[in-house]
């Protein structure tokens, strides 16, 4: 789906037609609509096919024959409980976004394979003070954007996190641990994501690709602090889940542990009496008080206490 806008007073709204200065947003495109970008726009045939690559990495690029420039930037989302493996198990990941600068048509380019926040917000005019002419600024804001996006995933996490915990105390359930993983996940995919970003980012800011006047560097200071505010935030979360995780693997294993001593040391009480009773069970002359059926019952009675005794004395059983 090709759709155009274009800033009025600080405002974006929806045109009929393409013209200069405006917004070209590309939403899950068809084949005719691929076509159409490198006939019509001319958008160079390298940038097309990175574009549309779901495993594209963040990078900026640019073409010196034409002038064209790529921007690619990896934006978080939910994922569908249709590409869930469990759909109980809320999961994060990310797809690229891509932006391309037409210096010569003036046009500035959005293309994308998935309903995206970041435009959406754009397109629907709820974001003020931008002017799709002014296309490096128009880019910058976009890119806050998305980085306050990811603040945005974050928190949620954090809040998950925090309430998986609380049911791990009260119950150590597989599923509860099958949800820390897949946040355990998400995280690493948004670790390597914002790397990408805040490098992209950076290079934007060398001004070598890309103009910028000094609001445009105002701004893109603000997009670096956004970034690494969600990277130290990603990298903290990533931290006490790992802690987390590790605690309750720990607690676990010595559950685990004191189950299996209680375990033998019922197994020893009990081999008491099976050993009791087989010697004198014995079809044997000679044994010892064979008169008194009671005998074998008391001795093992004794000797398990004697047992039980001496293990709680050696502080083995508590």
């Amino acid at each position: 789906m090709i759709s155009y806008f274009k800033s009025e007073d600080g405002r974006v709204g929806q045109i009929d037609a393409i013209e200069p200065g405006c917004w070209v947003d590309i939403l899950e495109p068809s084949a005719s609509e691929r076509q159409w970008l490198l006939q019509e726009l001319e958008i160079v045939p390298e940038f097309v096919q990175a574009a549309f690559d779901d495993e594209e990495t963040a990078h900026i690029d640019l073409d010196e024959d034409t002038g064209q420039v790529l921007v690619i930037v990896d934006c978080p989302f939910v994922e569908d409980e249709s590409e869930a493996v469990d759909a109980n198990i809320v999961q994060y990941d990310t797809h690229p976004l891509s932006f391309i600068f037409l210096p010569e048509q003036e046009y500035f380019v959005t293309l994308s394979l998935r309903r995206n926040e970041t435009v959406a917000v754009f397109a629907h005019g709820k974001h003020r003070d931008v002017y799709t002419d002014r296309r490096t600024r128009f880019l910058l804001q976009m890119l806050l954007r998305v980085a306050q996006r990811y603040l945005i995933c974050l928190r949620s996490i954090n809040r998950q996190i925090r309430d998986y915990e609380r049911n791990l105390r009260k119950s150590m359930t597989n599923s509860e641990l099958m949800k820390m993983l897949g946040l355990e996940k998400s995280l690493v995919y948004f670790s390597t994501s914002l790397k990408g970003l805040e490098s992209t980012a950076s290079r934007i800011g060398n001004g070598r690709i890309l103009d910028l006047y000094d609001d445009d560097r105002e701004l893109l200071d603000d997009v670096l602090i956004e970034i690494r505010q969600a990277t130290e935030m990603c990298t903290i979360s990533t931290n006490i889940l790992n802690g987390i995780t590790d605690t309750f693997s720990s607690v676990i294993n010595n559950n685990l542990n004191i189950t299996m001593r209680t375990l033998t040391i019922i197994t020893l009480v009990l081999a008491i009496p099976t050993i009791v009773f087989s010697f004198w069970g014995m079809n044997v002359e000679g044994l010892p008080v064979t008169d008194l059926f009671w005998f074998p019952i008391v001795l093992s009675a004794v000797l398990c206490a004697i047992a039980v005794v001496f293990l709680r004395s050696g502080r083995i059983l508590k």
